[in-house]
């Protein structure tokens, strides 16, 4: 049988620093070696602390990160079919050696000897910038199409 870390002494200092509205992790820290944040909010549940608990002194400030775009920025249709360079021919690269972040557009027939994909920076999606113009088309929203969506029609 293996002894609790909980005893009678560390539920009572788990007790005041809990009703004084310290954060789990700051009576982890308090109560010392063996106790985790995760450790103390399953005994607060099991204790029944957590209904009733007073608010926070003071204005509590949550600092978030803003999220990282791992993708390239979209490009509007006007910008893809402008864009720098014209569509190739030929595609620049096959399905063994195409990368993550490169154009899968279809250069004729998988089945084969020449078949190839663009190969270009992706844009948009799996394709490049005049490639997503072709592949991605805005929805045109009638008020007709928007009853069908919503189940009026």
């Amino acid at each position: 049988m293996t002894a609790s870390a909980w005893t009678e002494d560390r539920i009572e200092r788990l007790r005041t620093l809990w009703l004084e509205g310290r954060s789990a992790a700051q009576i982890a820290r308090d109560l010392g070696v063996g106790l985790t944040r995760s450790a103390v909010l399953g005994k607060v549940h099991r204790m029944g602390l957590s209904v009733g608990r007073p608010r926070p002194r003071g204005p509590s400030v949550v600092v978030r990160s803003p999220p990282r775009d791992r993708r390239p920025p979209p490009t509007t249709v006007g910008e893809a079919i402008a864009g720098p360079e014209p569509v190739p021919d030929q595609g620049r690269t096959t399905l063994l050696s195409v990368r993550r972040c490169e154009c899968r557009w279809p250069y004729g027939d998988p089945g084969a000897e020449g078949f190839s994909l663009c190969g270009r920076p992706v844009a948009r999606g799996a394709f490049c910038g005049p490639h997503a113009a072709v592949a991605y088309r805005p929805v045109r929203q009638t008020p007709e199409s928007l009853e069908a969506l919503a189940g009026l029609h």
